[in-house]
Parts: structure tokens; sequence; C-alpha cells
């Protein structure tokens, strides 16, 4: 299991998610996109569709019908109704049903910060590293990102 952080310093979590939704698909697999903020869920469902309009990308919401049949599935809870193999933490909040999942991304900006560096701790402990998970960071320098560790 993969779980890589997204330390948001100049995109907000609207504009990564998609960017990730994509390299998903592109790898064949499905995403479940969470956040309880119900406001970010309706911009996060906006820019999925208006980001890349050239690059039209299928997504449903939680609770809209036909969940099982979404390549990404916007939610408030963990339940991946679309049987998804990547999840996107859009509200920079972990959560332990993340590490059932074959990857998992964590976006988080300097509010969550703290949050997140106790987050990399935690799964550097011998309980997860044991189960295999690796954990990779990444940041934005300027408008790309980089892999810092």
């Amino acid at each position: 299991m993969r779980v890589d952080f997204y330390q948001l310093s100049r995109d907000p979590a609207e504009l990564v998610v998609p960017l990730l939704a994509r390299a998903a698909k592109a790898a064949g697999e499905r995403v479940l996109v969470v956040s309880e903020d119900a406001g970010q869920t309706a911009r996060i469902d906006k820019a999925l569709w208006e980001v890349a309009p050239e690059a039209f990308l299928a997504h449903g919401q939680a609770g809209d019908g036909h969940e099982q049949r979404q390549p990404v599935l916007i939610s408030s809870a963990m339940a991946a109704a679309n049987d998804a193999g990547f999840v996107i933490l859009a509200d920079g909040k972990w959560r332990e049903e993340a590490c059932e999942f074959a990857r998992a991304f964590l976006l988080f900006g300097d509010d969550r910060l703290q949050d997140a560096r106790a987050c990399w701790r935690l799964l550097g402990e011998e309980a997860y590293a044991s189960k295999g998970i690796e954990r990779h960071f990444w940041k934005q320098d300027g408008g790309k990102w980089r892999e810092m560790a």
C-alpha cells in the first residue's frame, strides 16, 4: 500500500483532485474522493467537469445513484461503492480506512500541516511499516510537483 502526501501550497484540492483522478484513470484505477466539507465536494464536482473539458472524466456524487458505475465517486464517507482501488482524502483528514485501498492520497494545506506530520510519523511506525506501507511526500515547486521524500 502506498500513501502519497500532497502539501498544497499554490493550488487548492479542487484543482489537484482532477489531476490525480486523470492519472488514476490512465492507470486503469477507480477513485473515491472523500471530504466532509460539502462546499469542497461541490467545488471538486465542478472542477472535474471544468478543469480540462477536453479530457472529460466521468464521475458522480455518493447518493445520486449509479455509484457502482462511477470511475470517480465523490463522498463524505469512506464507502467505495464504485470498488475504487485509490482514495483521495481531499479535506486533509487522515482516516484509518484508507489503509484498505491500494493507494491513498492525503491532500493538505497549511491548516492541516501538523496533522499531516503526525500521520507521516504514525505510518512510519513499525506496525505500519511491517504491513508494507510506503510513504511519499510531494510539494508544489512553482507550477510542478516534486517528490521531497
